[in-house]
């Protein structure tokens, strides 16, 4: 099955998010899973200001992980990063489980940033 890692570490160090996010993909890895990719989406604005482990946060360093494995791997990895006091927050999606559905999706994930708001609003009569 293919599953998608958004993580959201506190701001600080880039060492800190790589270190988080070399130790999701070993576990995956040494599971008998594999890393498709990451991509590093860097530091900005929470949706809203967040408390974890006793800390409170406006800012989140955003890094995705895509990787193919079974189920229960895919519970240990959320697990260990439940436990890291660095992690702010995180989902795992699962993008599909059959082979048609996953041969094409790449490793890395593109920020949208060619969109503004205003494509979103319709245009008024």
């Amino acid at each position: 099955m293919l599953y998608e890692l958004i993580a959201i570490v506190r701001p600080g160090s880039i060492n800190e998010v790589r270190e988080i996010a070399r130790n999701a993909g070993a576990q995956v890895i040494r599971s008998g899973g594999v890393v498709r990719g990451y991509t590093n989406w860097g530091t900005f604005r929470l949706p809203k200001p967040t408390t974890r482990h006793q800390a409170r946060y406006t800012d989140g360093h955003h890094f995705i992980m895509r990787f193919d494995a079974s189920g229960p791997i895919q519970s240990s990895v959320r697990r260990t990063l439940g436990l890291d006091p660095r992690m702010i927050n995180f989902s795992v999606v699962k993008l599909g489980d059959k082979l048609e559905e996953i041969k094409d999706v790449e490793g890395k994930v593109e920020w949208n940033n060619h969109r503004s708001i205003m494509d979103l609003i319709p245009p008024s009569s």
